[in-house]
């Protein structure tokens, strides 16, 4: 459907965010296009478009160059649809005029028409009760799916979206992913610049990741995410599954930590429901450990990686030397019922050891730093939870 050819695109402080960037877009792709901030993604959009033209290359849409000379822009618009991360809604017009204009404009319908689709695309976006208000009274979330509306109301051949959820807050997100799974699943062709990697997985057939100002390399999301096959892919794709946290007072509020590891499990999202394990354990090992153990100053480093089918916990704590592994096995052995009433430590302890399927302590010689590395799985749950948290 779309054929880009050593696009470049510099500008005139001789930024070039892009540089002879190639790309084949077949007709029902679902592309998400992924990478680091400054690297392209939303100009190669733009690009795609003609808002903003390349400066060398060509590009084809359908074997039509439309990057040649005089070609009919209005034919494009009619044909390529675009949804900015920051709406771009007229303020003034109510939100069925919002997506009428576009209709009477371009399409050359009448209000009548224009009216009719409206009105069912809001019902598809789930909007149909706001179609007189105007944007200012509508949310964040209510406004992007606006802004998907008027741009479906031209029934393009491809949709382009440009961080469509960037700009919203957190609990809007989900209903505008929702939305855009819906036209995903419709057979229109989509690019999507997110930086939401659980979504980009779910919704794409392909990956396209951008570095270096070009389509550094591009697959299935199983290629990509599970088996990337250049050096910065697989750079970019394992941070997304190591969190790294520092623990500095007790104090600190533990429920931010959780809100990262849910974040981050969200994006591994091949590791199933284990970050529940992990959060029960490092609750155990923090709170009710380390907290109760360690003098201060505090000074705990945490480093949580996703594998595949696990979780590897490696907590760095310091202060002299502390095998908690051996203290942990050994209070477990503690028969249940026989803890003193101010020692949590022996059912902390059955509790650890009942979400660990392994643990290892290390101190090297003259270090003034405990290591204790953990791995957390499926088949560590089997059976075995048989203890409530402390806080329930």
């Amino acid at each position: 459907m779309i054929k880009v050819v050593n696009i470049s695109k510099k500008y005139e402080n001789d930024l070039e965010p892009i540089h002879n960037l190639n790309a084949v877009i077949n007709k029902g792709d679902v592309i998400a296009v992924i990478g680091p901030s400054g690297t392209g993604k939303s100009t190669f959009l733009r690009c795609l478009n003609m808002l903003d033209p390349p400066t060398e290359g060509d590009i084809y849409f359908q074997d039509e160059k439309i990057t040649e000379k005089g070609y009919d822009l209005i034919k494009l618009r009619k044909r390529v649809g675009m949804v900015f991360q920051s709406f771009n809604l007229f303020n003034h017009m109510t939100v069925i005029e919002n997506i009428m204009l576009p209709q009477m404009r371009l399409l050359k319908k009448d209000r009548k028409e224009a009216y009719k689709r409206g009105m069912g695309l809001l019902e598809q976006v789930g909007l149909t009760d706001f179609y007189l208000q105007y944007p200012g009274q509508l949310s964040g979330g209510q406004k992007q799916r606006v802004a998907i509306a008027r741009a479906m109301a031209m029934d393009p051949e491809v949709l382009l979206l440009d961080e469509p959820t960037s700009a919203l807050d957190p609990t809007m997100v989900d209903e505008v992913n929702v939305v855009i799974k819906d036209l995903a699943s419709s057979g229109i062709t989509i690019l999507i610049v997110t930086h939401d990697m659980a979504f980009a997985r779910d919704i794409s057939s392909r990956i396209f990741y951008m570095d270096e100002g070009i389509i550094y390399e591009e697959g299935t999301p199983e290629e990509i995410f599970e088996n990337p096959k250049k050096d910065k892919t697989l750079q970019f794709v394992k941070k997304l599954f190591v969190l790294e946290e520092e623990i500095l007072s007790r104090d600190y509020d533990f429920e931010v930590l959780v809100k990262k590891i849910y974040k981050q499990m969200t994006q591994a999202k091949s590791i199933g429901n284990i970050w529940h394990n992990s959060v029960l354990l490092l609750d155990e090992l923090i709170n009710n450990v380390l907290f109760v153990l360690l003098e201060d100053p505090l000074h705990i480093h945490l480093r949580m990686e996703c594998k595949k089918d696990s979780i590897v916990l490696n907590v760095e704590y310091g202060g002299t030397e502390l095998d908690l592994k051996s203290l942990l096995m050994e209070k477990a052995k503690s028969p249940v019922g026989t803890e003193k009433q101010d020692d949590w430590l022996p059912v902390s302890a059955r509790i650890i050891n009942s979400y660990a399927e392994d643990m290892t302590y290390t101190r090297q010689e003259g270090e003034l730093r405990n290591r204790i590395r953990i791995i957390v799985s499926e088949s560590a749950k089997k059976g075995r939870r048989t203890f409530a948290s402390r806080r329930a």
